[in-house]
Order: structure tokens, then C-alpha cells, then sequence
């Protein structure tokens, strides 16, 4: 392995642990954020480290064909530390921006569904609750006439039956 693969391999370790620092950082401010159970800890967890592993691998063979040598361990430690030290409150700034314009977003988008799908269904079902009750209301007012209307025809009909069925 030539001494510009093992700067680059460690240039490229020390993006990995700056990215693992990020990474972990975003899972989180993820729990924190969304105030998730005690228990989705340990499946983040795994998650953290599958992802974290994956992306290392990936970087370490695409820069020396996955020879693992001490210097990857130290820059990725390195690359660690100055996430930490360096870059991890802009961007745990950044990802509570992130997530506070997401949550805007999305209570906004909540909100115009409000106002112009679940109130019009509202009022819908009430204007039409209302014209049912008013509908139901005439119903009634009509077969009361009707059957004051009909009362003498209905005593006639009985009074015809009572001579034809004797």
C-alpha cells in the first residue's frame, strides 16, 4: 500500500468517524425530539451501529480495498474527537433546525387539512344532519294532516265493514 492510499484511507477514516459523530448525534436528537419510549433505545442503538459499520466498510474499501490497518482505528477516532470538539453543536444546530422546520411543516399542512377537509365534512354532515331533521320534521307535519284528512274516509271504511262482515 503506497503512502498516498494510507493518507487517503486515513483522510477517509477520519469523514467516517466525523460522520458516525454526526450520525450519532442525528439518532439522538431523533429520541429526544420525538420523545420516543425507553425501549426504542436498544433498536436505535443496533440501527446506530449497522449503519455506522456499513457506511466505515464502504469507505474503507473504496479507499484501500478493506485492508484494515491501525491508522483506520486512529482516524476514526480522530475523526470522532473532532466532530465533537469541531463540528457537533453547528450541527446539532442545524438539526434542530432541521427538525423545528419539519414539525412546522408539518403542523401546517395538519392545519390547511383542517380547515379544508375536516370542517367542510363537518359542516357538511351537520347541514345535512339539520335538512334531514327539517325533511323529517315536514314527513311528520304531513301524516299528521293526512291522517286527520283521511279520519272520516278511515271511519267510513270501518263502518262498511262492520255491515258487510256481519
Amino acid at each position: 500500500m503506497t503512502l498516498q492510499i494510507q493518507f487517503w484511507t486515513l483522510f477517509m477514516m477520519i469523514c467516517g468517524g466525523m460522520a458516525m459523530g454526526a450520525i450519532y448525534d442525528l439518532f439522538r436528537l431523533l429520541y429526544e425530539q420525538l420523545k420516543l419510549p425507553r425501549w426504542t433505545i436498544i433498536p436505535m442503538d443496533i440501527t446506530y451501529w449497522i449503519v455506522a459499520t456499513i457506511l466505515i466498510f464502504q469507505m474503507l474499501y473504496s479507499s484501500n480495498q478493506g485492508q484494515l490497518r491501525m491508522f483506520v482505528f486512529v482516524g476514526m477516532v480522530a475523526g470522532v474527537l473532532l466532530y465533537y470538539f469541531v463540528f457537533g453543536k453547528i450541527v446539532t444546530k442545524i438539526y434542530l433546525f432541521i427538525f423545528k422546520m419539519v414539525t412546522e411543516t408539518y403542523r401546517i399542512i395538519l392545519k390547511i387539512f383542517d380547515i379544508f377537509l375536516i370542517r367542510p365534512a363537518i359542516i357538511l354532515y351537520k347541514v345535512v344532519i339539520i335538512l334531514f331533521g327539517f325533511l323529517k320534521a315536514i314527513a311528520i307535519f304531513l301524516y299528521k294532516i293526512m291522517i286527520q284528512l283521511l279520519y272520516p274516509v278511515w271511519k267510513l271504511v270501518l263502518w262498511i265493514k262492520q255491515r258487510f262482515v256481519r
